[in-house]
């Protein structure tokens, strides 16, 4: 594993902040700009996710790091279930939410393969 010395150096974050600027740019399409509370929601949740892994990594203990990286891992969730609500309401078409269904399972994987790896839990 290559040495991360900032927090975005972790492949998570980057991952979490490429799709923030997707979550960022569907959420201006004239459907979903209409549902302001969907769209601050989700986009709040998708911030939420890059937020607490770069303030995880800036705390003094893996099990701080742990807990932040637990909460950004809840607000990858949180994201998927707005997006099932994008879609059932057509703001967003399948392709998309699968899409992005697809990268916040992966984000959601690299979270908890770093929260073994910081535990020492062997997968």
């Amino acid at each position: 594993m290559a040495k991360i010395r900032k927090f975005q150096d972790i492949k998570a974050w980057e991952k979490s902040r490429d799709l923030t600027k997707e979550i960022y740019n569907i959420t201006n399409n004239k459907k979903f700009t209409k549902d302001w509370s969907l769209k601050d929601q989700i986009r709040r949740a998708s911030v939420s996710i890059m937020s607490n892994i770069a303030e995880g990594f800036s705390r003094q203990t893996d099990k701080e790091f742990v807990q932040f990286l637990y909460i950004a891992k809840g607000s990858a969730s949180e994201v998927q279930s707005h997006l099932y609500i994008a879609c059932d309401l057509s703001y967003i078409n399948e392709e998309i939410f699968k899409s992005l269904l697809e990268k916040t399972e992966e984000i959601t994987n690299l979270i908890g393969g770093f929260i073994r790896y910081l535990k020492g839990v062997d997968t």
